[in-house]
């Protein structure tokens, strides 16, 4: 088991590392200048954690807070930040090729009808000149895709560290499926709004889009939670934030690190830009009843708190 545990860690920080490594080499390649080769420095901190972690804690991940995914974040950030915002500039139409068919895809990776006798050296460069003709917002596209989804699988293939039960991990899993689904659509769709219109909201955007991915290395929504089980007289030990901390980091989240950022961001698109589809409406309304929901959810928290602390508890709500 301790085997599997120490796999775990060191297959998924190897998928952060080449991922990362990935769309360094697509900024190298776009800005045409291997200065850009020094972003790997940002990789440094995430090979010291690993050695860290699997020296002192065998492999396993913290209780309420992922260093990994927190450092894969900073290794890879920077690059599609480059990456956006040199798309978002560049208004030079190029012949590329899309991914939006089979049979395009297959041109893509068809490197060569006589791929036998090439020397690895031709063959890197020619896997080289086949990646670089694919459609830039094609590569920005799938670089979003890819780490929203190794988000996800990364986290449930390391290790579990102490407190942290499989029940929560799955909760916590079920969470970032969503949360990735709803920031994949903000930053393709919304960025696809502004582009033409005001390129200083695209800074404001990225903002945004790095803000809530902060959220990912946190455990907070699903760790020390109370089951139903365990009775009135469990939920009313400790003060108001300790017994209903998993609720208030949701309701957090929402309103500070997500949706209401979003939210905002999609109103000033509409208002200011003015700026109307039937999408940015949809997810619009999306975000507001979000928020509504969560401050509702809040007054409810805080309502049977005091009723708890009428009936003799000792939880206020303060």
């Amino acid at each position: 088991m301790c085997l599997f545990k120490f796999i775990c860690a060191i297959t998924t920080r190897a998928l952060f590392l080449i991922v990362s490594l990935t769309s360094v080499w697509r900024v190298t390649s776009v800005k045409k200048d291997p200065n850009y080769w020094l972003l790997t420095i940002l990789f440094l901190p995430l090979l010291v954690e690993t050695i860290i972690t699997l020296k002192r804690r065998k492999g396993k991940d913290s209780t309420w807070f992922s260093p990994a995914i927190f450092l894969f974040l900073i290794s890879i950030i920077p690059s599609i930040w480059i990456l956006e915002l040199n798309y978002q500039q560049d208004k030079i139409n190029q012949q590329c090729k899309k991914l939006n068919s089979w049979e395009n895809l297959r041109n893509v990776i068809t490197l060569n009808n006589t791929l036998g006798n090439l020397t690895s050296q031709d063959y890197l460069k020619n896997l080289n000149q086949a990646l670089t003709t694919v459609c830039p917002n094609e590569w920005i596209l799938a670089l979003h895709q890819i780490l929203l989804i190794l988000l996800i699988v990364g986290k449930w293939l390391l290790p579990l560290g102490g407190g942290v039960t499989r029940d929560e991990l799955s909760q916590l899993l079920l969470i970032f499926v969503g949360t990735a689904a709803d920031i994949l659509e903000f930053t393709s769709e919304t960025l696809s709004d502004v582009k033409e219109k005001s390129p200083r909201m695209v800074y404001i955007i990225l903002a945004v889009w790095t803000w809530s991915m902060l959220q990912f290395p946190l455990h907070l929504a699903v760790v020390n939670s109370k089951p139903d089980s365990d009775g009135e007289q469990g939920a009313q030990e400790g003060s108001f934030l300790s017994t209903y901390s998993a609720d208030i980091w949701s309701i957090v989240e929402a309103l500070f690190v997500q949706d209401g950022p979003f939210l905002v961001i999609r109103l000033t698109v509409m208002i200011y830009l003015k700026v109307y589809h039937q999408m940015l409406w949809f997810f619009a309304f999306k975000n507001f009843l979000v928020v509504i929901l969560n401050l509702y959810r809040l007054i409810v928290i805080c309502q049977d708190s005091r009723s708890r602390a009428g009936r003799g508890s000792a939880v206020p709500c303060v």
